[in-house]
């Protein structure tokens, strides 16, 4: 038996992780941001293959860590997290600063930041772990909270995107909730579930001019869960 509700009580931050130049770049929300070793300062990155980032960090050697606060809007979380850089430009219009390494480092809705040089590269299946070492770093704000996995899937109503190490079909593990009873509704883009049983109001009683909280998307776009 496989209880994902175990899965949920792993703690994790929220990050945005993102690597390129100043000509172009891309990144990527991250879940599985984590320090290695501290003499000297390793953290470690999980990145999908298929995720276009790690083609940057691949050729460039080197990627950024935005801590994101814990107000962090949807819209970045959306930009970063639901939609590929192959078809936008994520990078557009964003506070950037950029590191010693050349990388972009995203400062919106960050309150700290991590720039990294790879020096070791794990296969671990579908992803991969890159390790890097600290180059520079920095506070942004010492006073706000960051934003943690928990939160974001609690009080944020998110989850982990599909290329996520720790994206959970929603399909294999959920329970029936019974024919007449409360449903479930899922949204294509995102996987956000809108559940009725937890939000207290049935799907159909919500505006039609509802939208999804994680992505934005529209509620007629929603379909229900086969449960």
């Amino acid at each position: 038996m496989v209880d994902p509700g175990a899965f949920y009580k792993i703690s994790y931050g929220l990050y945005i992780v993102s690597s390129g130049d100043r000509d172009k770049g891309n990144g990527f929300i991250s879940n599985t941001v984590f320090q290695v070793t501290s003499e000297p300062a390793k953290f470690a990155a999980c990145c999908n293959k298929e995720n276009y980032t790690s083609e940057f960090i691949i050729r460039t050697a080197a990627f950024s860590v935005s801590v994101l606060d814990r107000d962090a809007s949807s819209d970045l979380i959306s930009r970063f997290g639901y939609r590929s850089g192959k078809e936008i430009n994520k990078m557009d219009g964003l506070d950037l600063s950029y590191g010693v390494t050349g990388v972009p480092i995203v400062l919106n809705d960050s309150i700290a930041w991590l720039e990294l040089s790879v020096e070791d590269i794990i296969d671990a299946g579908t992803h991969n772990i890159f390790i890097g070492r600290l180059v520079s770093s920095s506070v942004i704000d010492g006073e706000k909270e960051p934003l943690t996995y928990s939160y974001y899937r609690q009080v944020k109503k998110g989850i982990a995107p599909k290329n996520a190490p720790t994206y959970i079909d929603p399909g294999k593990y959920i329970k029936s909730s019974g024919e007449g009873l409360y449903k479930q509704y899922r949204c294509p883009i995102c996987g956000y579930i809108y559940d009725e049983r937890t939000e207290g109001k049935r799907f159909s009683d919500l505006p039609s001019d509802w939208i999804c909280p994680v992505c934005g998307c529209e509620k007629s776009e929603f379909v229900e869960t086969n449960q």
